[in-house]
């Protein structure tokens, strides 16, 4: 079996690190609170005079890199592994790139292991990828493909609530996916 792992919000605490750098940059500001996102894109939460504020912290040095693990998002890759699945961790980058690429391979290094960065696919459409089971908490993954090989099973976050899927965190993924 192929499970395809999205990065940023299921495998990397995306939300947490860019609350915590607002909160660093703009204390004076308000912020959207994870609970309260409505939006995949944090950008969408903002309003017009922000939003160029949110850019600047999403492209900055080290923000990818940065980001703390999700709770028990490392152990289950590693026990997925262990079972013999093929995982790969896949991934979009921003199209400002700059930072983003170089960082997310770090990220899998330093959190996985060497091992690991191997397992990496860096891809604007996830829907060319060939795999069993996509877990990314994106609410719709759209592209060339419109019959993925894969089953989209939706990473729960706040945000994507309203979708019917199969959905997991990472303390439920063996309930989840069919073992």
């Amino acid at each position: 079996m192929r499970i395809l792992v999205d990065m940023d919000g299921v495998l990397s605490d995306f939300d947490g690190e860019f609350l915590k750098r607002w909160r660093e940059r703009h204390p004076e500001k308000i912020y959207i609170p994870l609970e309260e996102r409505t939006s995949f894109y944090v950008k969408d939460s903002y309003p017009e005079d922000l939003k160029p504020l949110v850019t600047d912290i999403l492209l900055e040095p080290s923000f990818f890199r940065e980001m703390m693990p999700m709770t028990g998002a490392i152990q289950a890759m590693k026990e997925m592994k262990d079972m013999g699945f093929e995982i790969f961790i896949c991934t979009s980058p921003l199209t400002a790139y700059k930072n983003c690429v170089l960082e997310k391979y770090e990220w899998v290094e330093k959190h996985l292991g060497a091992d690991w960065v191997s397992q990496i696919i860096l891809t604007k459409d996830k829907t060319l990828v060939k795999g069993d089971y996509l877990i990314d908490d994106k609410p719709a993954i759209s592209g060339v493909e419109t019959n993925p090989t894969w089953e989209h099973i939706v990473y729960d976050r706040p945000y994507n609530r309203d979708v019917s899927k199969k959905r997991l965190d990472w303390s439920n993924w063996k309930d989840v996916i069919d073992l």
